[in-house]
């Protein structure tokens, strides 16, 4: 199973991104989905999980009305919309499959994880 994120990139304050993250290899679609995210010197935090039929999400509290996880299973694709993002939402930000149903907010629920993509929010 292999997970590539993209979608990365510098945004300023109050800015949006969309971060994407394709399954590809022995990936079931319906595998339950989640994003993390690690700022330099700390450890990787949970940012967002979606169950395996999109229907039921989990989000940190601090990007709880900002932040959006929804998935495709027909592409087999997870996406976060990231909203009014702020400086401290800079960090490398993985995605991450696991099995079972979830949503799991725990990263040892996955299985499988991407390479990261890094999403820096600076004027």
């Amino acid at each position: 199973v292999q997970l590539q994120a993209s979608g990365g990139g510098l945004v300023q304050p109050g800015g949006s991104l969309r971060l994407s993250c394709a399954a590809s290899g022995r990936a079931n679609p319906n595998y339950p989905k989640g994003w993390f995210r690690q700022a330099p010197g700390k450890d990787r935090d949970f940012v967002a999980a979606i169950n395996w039929n999109g229907r039921s999400t989990n989000y940190a509290d601090s990007v709880k009305g900002r932040f959006t996880i929804s998935r495709d299973n027909a592409r087999n694709t997870v996406t976060l919309q990231m909203n009014s993002l702020k400086p401290e939402d800079t960090a490398v930000y993985y995605c991450a499959a696991g099995t079972g149903r979830g949503p799991f907010v725990t990263s040892s629920h996955y299985d499988y994880w991407g390479q990261g993509t890094q999403v820096t929010v600076s004027s």
